[in-house]
């Protein structure tokens, strides 16, 4: 069994030989393999060589095409301030309160700003990869693209002091968002990750979730399973067990839960609300902890998990860029080591 096929069984709840594991890996990618980060988001073709070299480095059965979460509003001209040795910043926000959301352009995929870079990016992976790994696109979520849009206060305000107008600013940020995760499905990624930690509960209200954003994401799946996607991806960090229930309600077969959510009522759930979790392992331990403790962790959940089927064995969200590297190889080594003898 390969890992693609792995995957795709344990997205369905399927039973297979042992649980994926899935290096949440995006710019460390760079950092492993002795190139700066200015390089690997400079261009597609070095960032898929990045990707491709850290995954046969740690044996990671996913490959990313992602470069950084500037890119959307960069393509419909924002100012975006780049910084040394970390990910670029949207420093002036692309639209303004009072614009007529509705009759903004969709930016093409093929042709704005770096898009073109991811979509170079999933084809080179998926050539190489084949369908031997999951090749994984990204877009943002339509709050988290709103934000990067308009900006985190004006977003805000505009909900509270004009909820029809904010109503269409999401409707246009998941229209960027589904042109976008179309594309990259086209170029070869088998799915879209939907990246949404701007609607954290810890950020807006699960109701606001519940009400505004979950039918645009919705929208976002019904469009990428038309589109072929493997499996429907989603992620949105911190504190989300109030949201948990809802996501199969929204077509999603694969949910991030990070480090703070409790992963034993996870291991408990059954019927409708039981859906495939990747996760989760705190991020910040890969730059501050070390490799047994790495191992250790990872193995408590495996062992939590154990029978159940729909668990990939993963960090709560990204690896960071600085992460140490024998921190990373010690997540993958324990996932694929994992058998009989290894519990």
């Amino acid at each position: 069994m390969n890992a693609l096929e792995r995957i795709r069984r344990t997205a369905a709840l399927e039973r297979c030989d042992r649980p994926p594991v899935i290096a949440q890996l995006f710019a460390h990618a760079a950092v492993a393999c002795g190139r700066s980060m200015e390089e690997y988001l400079g261009s597609g073709a070095t960032a898929a060589a990045c990707q491709l070299e850290a995954r046969r480095h740690y044996g990671n059965e996913a490959v990313f095409a992602v470069l950084d979460l500037a890119l959307e509003a960069e393509a419909l001209g924002g100012e975006i301030q780049r910084r040394a040795g970390t990910y670029p910043a949207v420093k002036r926000p692309p639209l303004a309160p009072d614009d007529d959301f509705a009759r903004r352009p969709i930016p093409d995929p093929r042709a704005a700003g770096r898009l073109p870079m991811v979509l170079e990016m999933a084809r080179a992976m998926r050539a190489a990869c084949g369908d031997e790994a999951l090749v994984v696109g990204l877009v943002q979520g339509p709050l988290t693209l709103a934000v990067q849009l308009l900006g985190m206060e004006p977003a805000l305000v505009l909900a509270a002091d004009d909820p029809d107008r904010f109503v269409r600013l999401l409707d246009y940020a998941t229209a960027v968002s589904e042109a976008f995760g179309v594309a990259q499905l086209a170029s070869g990624a088998h799915l879209a990750l939907v990246f949404e930690p701007a609607a954290s509960p810890e950020v807006v209200p699960a109701g606001l979730f519940r009400e505004m954003i979950g039918p645009r994401v919705a929208r976002l799946f019904a469009s990428f399973r038309r589109a072929g996607a493997l499996a429907s991806w989603i992620h949105i960090a911190g504190r989300t067990a109030p949201l948990l229930p809802w996501y199969r309600r929204l077509g999603a077969d694969l949910a991030c839960f990070d480090y703070c959510v409790d992963p034993e009522p996870l291991a408990r759930a059954d019927g409708e609300s039981r859906i495939c979790v990747v996760g989760n392992l705190r991020p910040l331990d890969f730059v501050t902890g070390d490799a047994a403790g790495i191992a250790r962790d990872a193995a408590a959940l495996l062992r939590l998990f154990e029978g159940r089927g729909g668990f990939i064995l993963s960090s709560g969200c990204e690896i960071p860029p600085e992460a140490r590297e024998p921190n990373v190889a010690a997540l993958v080594r324990t996932g694929l080591a994992w058998n009989g003898a290894a519990r």
